[in-house]
């Protein structure tokens, strides 16, 4: 199954499986696929925010939510939201489905984001131990500290985050204001 592995699952509007690509051709060919975002609060309502490694493929170096990935084929999105965050923040936490957000947005190297992703939410407040192949760099941040910051330097973010982020605010403003 190894091969798989860096296989993402193709999928149509209605987010239904329609197969498996190679990761890297589903971006340079722009093909529809699943996907997961996660963001984390701590118990003060700051957001952790990932600094993405410059060695990735794709939005090196640019700020976006705590975990973003890929199911496997014949992986659930929470599980590999589970395994993802495990891999690149060295934790794990409850988390649950907020909503899913559908975008396209081209990202460097002539690459393109094509998914269909879904968006988890958990809380922690225990240690962050990024995997240096994922993240350059953590922070937990207050909401409006990071809106400012968005605001000023909108290029220090990744496409889909600024597509998730207004979104994920109104879920925590509706469902976990304290």
């Amino acid at each position: 199954m190894a091969a798989k592995e860096n296989h993402v699952i193709l999928v149509n509007e209605q987010d239904e499986w329609l197969g498996t690509m190679e990761k890297l051709q589903a971006h340079r060919e722009g093909a529809l696929h699943r996907a997961l975002s996660v963001f984390i609060l701590n118990s003060n309502n700051e957001i952790l925010l990932q600094q993405r490694a410059f060695s990735k493929y794709h939005s090196g170096g640019l700020w976006s939510n705590t975990c973003c990935s890929h199911p496997a084929p014949r992986e659930s999105t929470l599980h590999a939201a589970h395994r993802r965050l495990q891999e690149e923040m060295g934790f794990d936490c409850d988390l649950e489905p907020i909503f899913t957000l559908r975008y396209k947005a081209d990202v460097s190297n002539e690459l393109i984001e094509n998914e269909y992703d879904h968006i988890y939410f958990g809380t922690y407040d225990g240690d962050v131990k990024p995997n240096a192949e994922e993240a350059n760099d953590y922070k937990f941040i207050a909401a409006a500290d990071l809106q400012r910051w968005m605001h000023e330097k909108p290029e220090d973010f990744t496409p889909w985050f600024h597509l998730a982020m207004p979104r994920f605010m109104e879920y925590v403003q509706q469902h976990h204001a304290a």
